[in-house]
C-alpha cells in the first residue's frame, strides 16, 4: 500500500471550512519540512534536555548511556510513524485530540487533548524557570537572584508571545537560527569531550566497553529501568511538528515526515552529547555539580569563557522551547475552540498575522504567570524536579493513545497482510506497551506531591469535559468511529 492510497479526505471538517464560529484559517503553505522538523526538535529542547539529566542518567546506567537512548529512540520512532499515518488521514492542528476522538471515542479525545495542553504547559514552565540562571551565566553574574530569574523569564515569554502572534513564518526562521547556534555549541563540546576522553586528559574518566551496555560499566550499579524513565523524557517534544501541520508544504505527508527526522535527529544529537560528555570530569565531580552539568562540563574542557559559551546554548535552547510551546499549546487550545468543547473567541485567527492569536495570548500568559508562582514558590532546581516527571507521564500517556488510534483507525488493513500488520498493528501496539509500562514505574516512583498533581490534572480534564459535553454540547462530541475504507486494489502490503 503507498502513502497516497492511505490518504481519505485528509483534512476534518472543521480545518476545511475554517471553523464552527466563522474565523478565519491559519496561513496554509507557510513553512517547510526542515523548518517543521526544527520546531519539534525544539520543542524537546536538546542543550537544555541533556543539562538537566546528563547527571542523572549517567548515575542511573552507570555509563551506558548510548544504548538506552537508542533503544528508546526505536519505540519513538514507531509513535513518530503513527502520527505520520493518522495525519495522512486527517490534517488538524490539534492531532491526536482530533484523531482519538474520530477514530477512537469523542470524549477520550477531549481528555487526550487536554493531557496535550497540560503536558505542553507544565513542560515550558518547567524550562523557562531555569532560564535566567542560564542567561545570567552568559554575563558571569549569580545565579540565586530570584527577581532577576523572573525579569529574564517575564521578557523571554512576551517576546516568544510576540513572535507567536505576529506568524508561523518569523517563528520559524527564528527556530531555525536558534538550533544552528544551540546545536553546533552542543555537538561541539561533546566532539571535544570525545577526545578529552580518548587523549586522557587530566581529570577525565576514561571509557571502557561497558559504555556500550544499557546497564552500565561493571560494579557501576546501572539501572536500565530508570534510564529508560529519564530517556522517554528527554525526548518528549517532537510532535510539535504534527501541531503546525496546517500550516505547512504539503500538509498530508511533510508533518510526518519532520516528526520521523525530529526524532531520529534527537537520537543522533542525544547520543553523541551524553557519550562525549559524561567522562569529560570524574564521576564524583560530575554528581556534585548536577544542577550546572553542562556549563561545569564546558569549564572543565575549555575554561570559563567556554563555559559561558555552553551556558548561551543552555539559554538559547530554552528560548527556543519557550516560543514552541506558545506556538504549539495554542494551536491545540485553537483546534478544540474550533470544534467549540472548549470557548469559541479561543478559535478566533487574526485577519492580518493568520494566527490563533486569542489561543496564544491566554496560553503565553499562563505560562507566564505559572512561571511567577513556582519561582517565588521554592528553588528553580525544586520547582523543576516537581514538575518533570508530571509531564513525561503526560507526554507518554497522549503517545499511547495516538499509537491505540492508529491500530484502531487503520485496523481493516492490520489484518490485510504481513506488512501491514507489522507496521500498523504489533509494532504500535509494542511501542505503545513499552510507554505503558514507562508510566507504571514512573507512577510507582514518583512521590505523593506529584501524584496528587496528576489526580488534579485529570480531575479538572474531566469537569471541563463535563462542561463542554452538557453545556456546550458541541457536536464533535455526536462523532461516529471513523475507520479507514480501503478500495479493493488498495489492500496489500506496505512497499
Amino acid at each position: 500500500m503507498s502513502d497516497s492510497e492511505a490518504v481519505s479526505d485528509g483534512t476534518s471538517p472543521a480545518a476545511a471550512t475554517g471553523s464552527a464560529t466563522g474565523a478565519r484559517e491559519l496561513e496554509a503553505d507557510a513553512i517547510g519540512v526542515v523548518q517543521d522538523t526544527v520546531i519539534g526538535m525544539a520543542s524537546s529542547a536538546p542543550a537544555a534536555s541533556v543539562g538537566l539529566t546528563l547527571a542523572a542518567l549517567v548515575a542511573a546506567v552507570a555509563y551506558g548511556t548510548g544504548p538506552i537512548i537508542i533503544i528508546t529512540a526505536i519505540p519513538m520512532l514507531v509513535i513518530a510513524n503513527a502520527y505520520r499515518r493518522l495525519n495522512m488521514w486527517n490534517v488538524n492542528c490539534g492531532a491526536s485530540y482530533e484523531w482519538v476522538g474520530r477514530a477512537m471515542d469523542p470524549n477520550l479525545g477531549f481528555l487526550t487533548g487536554w493531557l496535550m495542553i497540560a503536558g505542553y504547559i507544565i513542560a515550558t514552565v518547567s524550562g523557562v524557570e531555569v532560564l535566567g540562571p542560564s542567561v545570567l551565566a552568559v554575563f558571569g553574574s549569580s545565579s540565586t537572584n530570584t527577581w532577576g530569574n523572573i525579569g529574564i523569564a517575564t521578557a523571554v515569554g512576551l517576546a516568544m508571545l510576540v513572535l507567536a502572534v505576529i506568524g508561523i513564518r518569523i517563528t520559524a526562521r527564528t527556530q531555525v537560527g536558534i538550533a544552528v547556534i544551540e546545536y553546533v555549541i552542543l555537538i561541539g563540546f561533546a566532539i571535544v569531550g570525545i577526545y578529552a576522553v580518548a587523549a586522557h586528559w587530566h581529570g577525565t574518566f576514561h571509557w571502557s566497553s561497558s559504555w556500550f551496555n544499557p546497564t552500565g560499566i561493571k560494579g557501576g550499579g546501572g539501572d536500565a529501568v530508570a534510564g529508560f524513565l529519564i530517556a522517554v523524557f528527554i525526548f518528549t517534544g517532537w510532535d510539535g511538528a504534527l501541531y503546525v501541520n496546517e500550516e505547512v508544504k504539503q500538509r498530508h505527508r511533510n508533518p510526518g515526515r519532520a516528526a520521523l527526522l525530529a526524532v531520529a535527529l534527537l537520537a543522533v544529537i542525544y547520543t553523541i552529547s551524553f557519550v562525549g560528555l559524561q567522562g569529560a570530569v570524574r564521576p564524583a565531580q560530575l554528581q556534585a555539580n548536577a544542577a550546572s552539568a553542562l556549563v561545569y562540563v564546558a569549564q572543565a574542557l575549555g575554561g570559563s569563557g567556554w563555559a559561558k559559551v555552553m551556558a548561551l546554548a543552555l539559554a538559547l535552547s530554552v528560548i527556543a522551547t519557550t516560543g514552541t510551546g506558545i506556538v504549539l499549546t495554542a494551536r491545540i487550545v485553537f483546534s478544540m475552540a474550533r470544534d467549540r468543547v472548549l470557548p469559541a473567541p479561543l478559535a478566533q485567527v487574526s485577519g492580518r498575522y493568520a494566527t490563533p492569536v486569542t489561543a496564544s495570548v491566554v496560553v503565553g500568559v499562563l505560562i507566564i504567570g505559572l512561571t511567577w508562582v513556582y519561582l517565588l514558590a521554592t528553588s528553580v532546581e525544586n520547582a523543576f524536579d516537581d514538575v518533570v516527571d508530571v509531564s513525561g507521564i503526560l507526554f507518554a500517556v497522549f503517545y499511547i493513545l495516538t499509537a491505540l488510534a492508529t491500530i484502531t483507525y487503520y485496523r481493516r488493513l492490520v489484518t490485510s497482510g504481513p506488512a501491514n500488520a507489522l507496521v500498523l498493528g504489533i509494532l504500535p501496539l509494542a511501542a505503545a506497551g513499552f510507554l505503558g509500562w514507562i508510566v507504571v514505574k514512573s507512577l510507582l516512583a514518583a512521590p505523593s506531591g506529584q501524584l496528587w498533581s496528576l489526580v488534579g490534572i485529570i480531575v479538572v480534564g474531566i469537569v471541563l469535559l463535563a462542561l463542554a459535553r452538557f453545556v456546550e454540547r458541541p457536536q464533535f462530541f455526536q462523532l461516529r468511529r471513523e475507520q479507514y475504507q480501503p478500495e479493493p486494489e488498495t489492500v496489500k502490503p506496505e512497499s
